[in-house]
């Protein structure tokens, strides 16, 4: 194989997500599940999210660890930019109702800008084809909290109001993942008000 071609190579698996994803095209199953925004519980349906436009949904491990805190934090600073590009977004774990009530309304973190849903089984993420890892015991969040729970894979689906899949974006660093869903979505606004 051509040396110059490795890294190439090599740079277009490392982006590529874990586990076979859902794709661009397909249509992203419906889900209804409790969710937190601003420490509050409260019913979240994607198919309801959908009818106000795009949604931004993004799997990750687990609230209050290293990378997931970086997401977060991220996706509520640029939460106004998502909103006027008529998105809205939902982070999705396998982290309990609770530990999202705390997460969602850290201001380090979603700020209380930034709605959180648990998906305690995995049951949403294995619909949208994701890994579930299981909870490695003894292993603490950031806090020094016992996490029980098992990870699902980070990985963003912008998901337009017809239910369809636009983007799915995996391997990346959580920040770039905020970058690449922001300017998905941006895109999307642009091409429908040319």
């Amino acid at each position: 194989m051509n040396r110059l071609a490795i890294p190439g190579l090599i740079a277009a698996l490392i982006n590529l997500p874990a586990h076979a994803a859902l794709k661009e095209g397909d249509t992203a199953p419906d889900f209804n599940t409790p969710a937190s925004l601003a420490g509050k519980a409260f019913n979240f349906s994607l198919r309801d999210a959908l009818q106000k436009g795009p949604v931004v949904v993004y799997f990750y491990p687990s609230a209050y660890t290293g990378g997931c805190n970086i997401q977060a934090h991220t996706f509520a600073v640029n939460h106004d930019k998502f909103t006027a590009a008529g998105a809205s977004i939902i982070g999705v774990s396998l982290d309990s109702i609770a530990r999202l009530n705390d997460f969602s309304a850290d201001p380090e973190y979603c700020a209380g800008k930034v709605a959180v849903a648990s998906d305690p089984d995995g049951k949403i993420a294995k619909s949208y084809e994701l890994s579930i890892r299981e909870a490695t015991p003894g292993k603490k969040d950031s806090r020094g909290v016992d996490i029980d729970h098992g990870f699902a894979e980070r990985t963003t689906f912008i998901v337009t109001p017809d239910g369809k899949i636009a983007a799915t974006l995996g391997g990346l660093k959580p920040a770039e993942n905020v970058e690449k869903s922001l300017e998905t979505v941006q895109k999307l606004t642009a091409a429908k008000h040319p």
